[in-house]
Order: C-alpha cells, then structure tokens, then sequence
C-alpha cells in the first residue's frame, strides 16, 4: 500500500479494505510506518517507537471490527506491558509496565495494532505538550504552534495522516483542546462510560477519562463502541447506549434547542477568531433546522475552576509522592512546574479538598438545569488559536515562587501559594470552557468547524446532557456532512498527491 493511497483512508474506511483483503495489515502498518518516519522528526509526536511488536501484531491481529488498522498509545495512563509508560517524565521514561491498560485490551480486541506512544506534558498537566523529558510536540498546520495538550502527541500524529485515529485521555480538556487545535474531531465520554483500569478506576473522582482523537466522526464512533463498558475496577455500572454508538452516525438528531456563549467563564478575553467560531458555527446550526440562542448554565466559573484546581493539585501532590516511593528518584527528577503544582496540593488540608469536592455537586445540578431547557451548550473550546511553542512558560519569578513553596515551611508560604494561584488562573485563561465537562462527568465534544485567516484550526465545542454521547455523535454526524474537515491537510508537513 502507497502512503498516499493510507492517507486517503479512515480508521473505518481502512478496515474495510483489509476485510476485502484488498491489502494486508503488514502491508498497512508498513505504510503508517513510513508515514511517521517522514513526519515525526518535524513534529516529535511519537516518543516510544514500537515498530518491532506493531509487526508482530499485524501478524497475527484477531477478527475484530478494527481488525490490522494502525494506532498510537498516548503515553499515559494507557499502559502497554513490557514498555514505559512516561507521562511525559524522566523519572518514569524507563520503568516499563508489567501489564496492559483495560483500554489497550480492548483496543487490541478490537484488532487495532498499536506501533507507538505518543509525547505528553509530565503527568499530562498542561493544554500543551512541552516535557523536558522529550522536547515539545509541534502543530502540523504550523510548526511553531502547540498542538495542544494533554494528548498534543496523539493529535499532530492523527493530523499528519501517520494513523486516522490515536489513543488519548481528558482530565481537564486534553481531548478536546488538542482536537480544537489540529482540526480533528475530539469526543471526551462521560464518566463512568469508558473504563480506565486496572490501575485506576475512577481517577480524578470520574474528571478524567479514556478516549481517541480522530480525523471522522464515524472513526469515534467506532472506537467509543470498542472502548465502552465497565470492567473489574469499575466503580458502578451506567446504563448502556440506547443503541451502538457506530448506528448514532448518519442518524436524524432531530431540531436541538442549542445553547450559546462565547463568554469566558472565568470573565477573560475571548479571541475574535474564537467569537466567529461560535458565531459562525450558530448560524450553520441555524440552517440545519436547530433553534439556537444566547444562554449559559448559572455557573460561577472563578469558583468552578477554584474547586477543580483543588482536586488537580491534590492529584499532582499525590502522583509525585507515588512516583518517588515507586522509583527512589527525587525531586531533581520532575520538572519545577509539577512540583509546583504539587507543592499547591500539600498547602492544602484534607478539609479544603473534602470542601472543594463537596462543591462540585452544586455546579452538576446548575449544568442539570441548564440541560432540562437546552439539549447542548455552544462554546469555544479554546479562548483563542493555539498559541505557539512555550508561550505557556511560566516566567522565572515565578520559578522562585515554586521553589519558595517546595522548601519553605514558613508563613511566607502564604503569599507564594497566591502568586502561584494567580498565575494558574492567568494561564487557563487560555483554555477556560473545558473543566466544566470533566467536573460535572458529562460528554463533550470538539468540532472542526473554523480556520483562522492564518490557517489554524480552531475548534468548538458542545456539551450534553448526562449520557448524550448518542446525540453528540449524531450531531456531530451532521455537521460533518454539512461542512466536510476530514480531507483538509496541514501545511506545516509535507503529503503527497491524492491518488
């Protein structure tokens, strides 16, 4: 199989043919190969080759809907045994798993050959993909752009036509801000719906979830089918689909009542490239028949995002500690940025963190009430087009701020833990519509609807009721079909004629 003839392809599109026996899943993976061996020196979205077992797959892939696609693992929290799984840091680049994800046995099942993992922050706690451990992931549409994090790796592959469809997670927006960057589309399920076992069953009190990112709506929906369910570490069982999510795609979604803002829930500035995005993509609603208006859920953001940073730095605190106790490294070993997120969650008692959980319930029930008059809410995924490579540095002052919070247990560490807070806050001004999916556990998607005058993509993105991947992914069906995205290609790396 020709490169050009693997780029013309999704996930789906490829199964077929190799059903057909049109190709061969060697002849395939050979092809994807190929593929990131022209593109990855530019992007640096593969970080763990896996070459040598993604033959051995092909081989031998078992008759699964997917069956001998190509595929990529984000490297983290999708364990693939006898290789590491980083999470982006240097304390953990060389200690491999000693067993599969759920998620990666499922994906396996489903015939899919995984050939590679792909780069992430450390401990995917950024919007972009910048670890010290392996050097910034770059934007395939613009190379000094960021293509989001925490799954910037998985997204620059996917776009760059190394697989149609790669592995990613969302604890605070990393399908979707990576999807809004690359113009892919990025469903992040709801809680519960997709299991993240066996180390973990709920992490993040259900905030963060498996996932893929993917150039088509009809490769998520496959991959949701493959990856829904519970399993052993489950916390409790959901209701299952009303029917398979693959049958959602093409599917009516009827006239939706659709909600809209481009408002920054944390008060801030919206780029006008951001407001156009929502702006434009109401009006093609609009012709579709949808009743569209301007409404947001009575939710105060500033406290939202206060109460999900309480859980986020008490999970940084937590991941540091355990890494340590795993592995003997020291604090030399992670980057000053985690440890300062870290040092934020030790500042905290166990009251403030049972407070600030006990909060999240106010905001489910005011998107509940929001959803009980309107079937999605519209927003910007992001506040503006992806920013570029370490524009999201923080700045060396603040480099004294952290390492006053590490090592110093004084009052003085009052004031540090507010300068801190301040840049945090500033920081997610970037990125500020998308915790509100992860705290309340519901669906949300990002949708390849814009391109800046400049020619970055940037997406938008819809938030359902409890459960509403069904109709997410018949929404999304629609605006697909109503402006096409999957054939669009990056400038920033080069692909060949289309045969």
């Amino acid at each position: 199989m020709r490169v050009d003839e693997y780029l013309a392809h999704d996930a789906v599109g490829l199964a077929e043919l190799l059903r057909g026996r049109e190709v061969t899943p060697a002849e395939v993976l050979e092809a994807a190969i190929e593929r990131a061996e022209e593109v990855n020196p530019a992007l640096n979205a593969i970080i763990v080759p896996m070459y040598q077992e993604g033959r051995r797959l092909a081989t031998g892939a078992p008759e699964g809907p997917l069956r001998g696609v190509p595929f990529l693992l984000k490297d983290l929290a999708q364990d693939y045994a006898g290789y590491p799984t980083s999470a982006g840091s240097r304390a953990l680049r060389h200690v491999p798993a000693d067993r599969h994800a759920e998620v990666v046995h499922r994906w396996l099942g489903a015939g899919l050959v995984p050939f590679g993992k792909t780069n992430t922050p450390e401990f995917g706690a950024k919007a972009v993909t910048e670890s010290q451990a392996f050097g910034p992931a770059r934007n395939p549409w613009n190379l000094g752009h960021t293509p989001g994090g925490s799954s910037g790796g998985s997204a620059a592959a996917v776009a760059a036509g190394v697989v149609p469809a790669a592995g990613a997670n969302d604890g605070g927006g990393s399908i979707r801000i990576p999807a809004a960057c690359c113009g892919l589309f990025g469903l992040k399920p709801g809680r519960g719906r997709v299991p993240f076992g066996p180390g973990s069953g709920e992490p993040m009190h259900g905030a963060s979830v498996n996932g893929v990112l993917t150039r088509t709506v009809r490769d998520s929906a496959a991959l949701l089918q493959v990856m829904a369910g519970p399993e052993a570490t489950s916390p409790y069982p959901i209701a299952p689909p009303e029917r398979p999510y693959t049958e959602e795609v093409g599917r009516d979604p009827g006239r939706l009542r659709i909600g809209f803002t481009e408002r920054s829930p944390l008060g801030t500035r919206v780029h006008p490239e951001a407001v156009r995005a929502v702006r434009a993509s109401a009006r093609l609603l609009e012709g579709l028949g949808h009743e569209v208006v301007e409404a947001e859920p009575a939710i105060d953001g500033r406290a939202l995002t206060e109460d999900f940073l309480t859980l986020w730095y008490g999970s940084m605190a937590a991941m540091v500690e355990e890494t340590k106790a795993d592995t003997g490294c020291s604090d030399d070993d992670f980057e000053p940025d985690t440890l300062m997120l870290a040092a934020m969650g030790r500042s905290r008692t166990a009251a403030d963190y049972v407070r600030g959980n006990g909060r999240w319930n106010d905001h489910v029930l005011a998107l509940a009430d929001f959803h009980a008059r309107y079937d999605l809410l519209l927003t910007p995924t992001i506040a503006g087009p992806p920013v570029t490579i370490g524009r999201l540095d923080p700045p060396p002052w603040l480099r004294t701020a952290t390492r006053l919070l590490v090592r110093t247990r004084t009052a003085r560490i009052v004031t540090a833990t507010r300068t801190v807070t301040d840049e945090v806050m500033n920081n997610l001004t970037a990125t500020p519509f998308t915790l509100m999916a992860n705290l309340t556990g519901t669906p949300a998607m990002s949708v390849p609807l814009h391109w800046t005058e400049s020619g970055l993509p940037l997406g938008v993105q819809f938030i359902a009721a409890s459960a509403g991947e069904g109709l997410l992914l018949r929404l999304a069906a629609q605006l697909e079909q109503a402006a096409p995205w999957a054939d669009r290609r990056p400038r920033g790396v080069p692909f060949p004629s289309r045969p």
